[in-house]
């Protein structure tokens, strides 16, 4: 035997009526809090490094036209910033991370202006052995004239050596620049110009290699032999390398590892 519900019920009916009111008014939040709950729009940055380098970024926000930004002095700010890092590599050899284009993390809506990119290279065996260079990406509200295509730079990071402190510890600083179409370095910083109307859902990718090469950082303060790279002892009688005089003189060094040696990168004659 089916038993029929009877709405007409004075219980019954409050509790309907209480139900459609509490759907409806859920329904309606969310149509009001949609636009907080939709994610800012994104692009990908993803960079191919050589072993034991790594790359992370730091995103500039500018207030968007028409807003003021107030920092925590009560003053208006012109700049907030993002920092992004990976949480674990995608490959050995490959890191990425999303970069929002909008951020509203400092009580106002802003907009990405630009992008800076910290390049970290490891060169010893602790872990005060590592060394940074930078890359910078202008984000610019011109219309691109050129199709959506994945953006690809391409860079590469030389490491320069020199002496620090009394006992000559070797130290290698990198220097990063771009490649040209023929793979040459160039004087210029690695980095360029991302058009905003091209960012959202794109992938940005930067391809970095490294040099086989190691050079002085110092030029004329080291020569080369056939064993290696000798550092010179000048006139100023200093503790780290000096301007070679003629006929040059040089001094002994330390490895990072602690090894007292004459001739870099082999370390003895």
């Amino acid at each position: 035997m089916k038993t029929r519900l009877n709405i007409c019920d004075g219980n019954v009916r409050i509790l309907v009526i209480n139900w459609v009111q509490t759907v409806c008014l859920g329904a309606l939040a969310l149509v009001m809090s949609g636009c907080s709950m939709t994610p800012p729009k994104t692009f990908t940055f993803q960079a191919d490094v050589p072993e034991n380098f790594t790359v992370t970024g730091t995103g500039n926000y500018i207030p968007a036209p028409g807003e003021t930004c107030t920092g925590r002095s009560g003053k208006p700010f012109r700049v907030g910033r993002l920092h992004f890092k990976p949480d674990q590599p995608k490959t050995a050899h490959q890191v990425e991370f999303k970069v929002p284009l909008t951020d509203n993390e400092h009580g106002c809506s802003s907009v990405l202006h630009s992008l800076k990119l910290t390049i970290e290279g490891r060169w010893g065996p602790g872990r005060e052995h590592t060394s940074q260079e930078s890359a910078n990406f202008s984000i610019s509200d011109e219309t691109s004239q050129q199709a959506s295509t994945p953006q690809v730079f391409e860079g590469q990071c030389q490491w320069l050596f020199r002496t620090m402190g009394p006992y000559r510890y070797i130290v290698k600083i990198p220097m990063c620049r771009a490649l040209n179409a023929n793979g040459d370095m160039e004087k210029r910083m690695i980095g360029g110009r991302l058009h905003r109307d091209q960012l959202a859902d794109s992938t940005v990718r930067l391809v970095l290699s490294v040099a086989k090469e190691e050079e002085p950082y110092f030029n004329r303060y080291w020569i080369k032999t056939a064993a290696g790279w000798k550092p010179c002892k000048g006139n100023w009688g200093r503790d780290i390398e000096e301007l070679c005089v003629s006929p040059p003189q040089f001094k002994n060094f330390k490895m990072p590892d602690g090894r007292d040696c004459t001739v870099y990168p082999n370390c003895t004659e």
